[in-house]
């Protein structure tokens, strides 16, 4: 799957004996840039899905909006929910550049084109909270980033060893497919997001 200046891959697992998985992702365009994002509802089930499907519609509704605005508008919209752990980045590629945020326990993680496998550059600050229920203090970091460089967002339904294993050069859905064939608990929905930059679209 792409979108202008970023190809990516997405897999998912919804534990047995539910309808829906808690873990949702969103790839948004806007004017700027494009905002991804990787939500997980608290809990599991159609509670924790409903919590996830809010927080995407306000980010697809609100894309041009700063990444702070977005998380506290988004903890207003989901104070009846129960709440969701998240973390966005928004990608600007006429300049080159990355911010990124998140709250809980969704892992990002930034490998450099060309990196050694299993050697990751960047990763994200995690600031513990729930949105919709403790927002913690809010800030964002902005990175460089170049063609060929990939973006990592993993639910806490992977284990975190898969990280050793990534690398480069791999396709971002292929990557994806393996890191939840063979990571994944099993106990809890998982999803699992790969997106490389392709560089500033024309």
């Amino acid at each position: 799957m792409s979108v202008p200046a970023l190809e990516f891959g997405v897999a998912q697992f919804k534990i047995p004996g539910e309808d829906e998985s808690g873990d949702q992702h969103l790839v948004s365009e806007s004017d700027s840039g494009v905002l991804i994002a990787v939500m997980d509802g608290i809990g599991h089930g159609a509670e924790a899905a409903n919590a996830s499907r809010a927080a995407a519609a306000i980010l697809h509704a609100e894309t041009d909006e700063p990444i702070i605005s977005l998380v506290e508008r988004c903890h207003e919209g989901l104070r009846r929910t129960r709440g969701v752990v998240m973390s966005l980045a928004c990608i600007d590629p006429r300049h080159g550049l990355m911010t990124w945020l998140g709250v809980g326990n969704v892992q990002g993680m930034l490998v450099r084109a060309g990196a050694r496998k299993g050697k990751v550059q960047e990763t994200l600050l995690l600031r513990g909270g729930v949105v919709g229920a403790q927002l913690p203090p809010l800030q964002a970091t902005v990175l460089p980033i170049a063609a060929g460089d990939t973006l990592v967002f993993a639910t806490d339904g992977i284990r975190g060893s898969f990280i050793e294993t990534l690398s480069p050069l791999e396709s971002p859905q292929h990557a994806a497919d393996r890191v939840l064939q063979g990571y994944r608990r099993g106990n809890d929905d998982a999803l699992i997001f790969f997106g490389r930059f392709t560089g500033a679209s024309a």
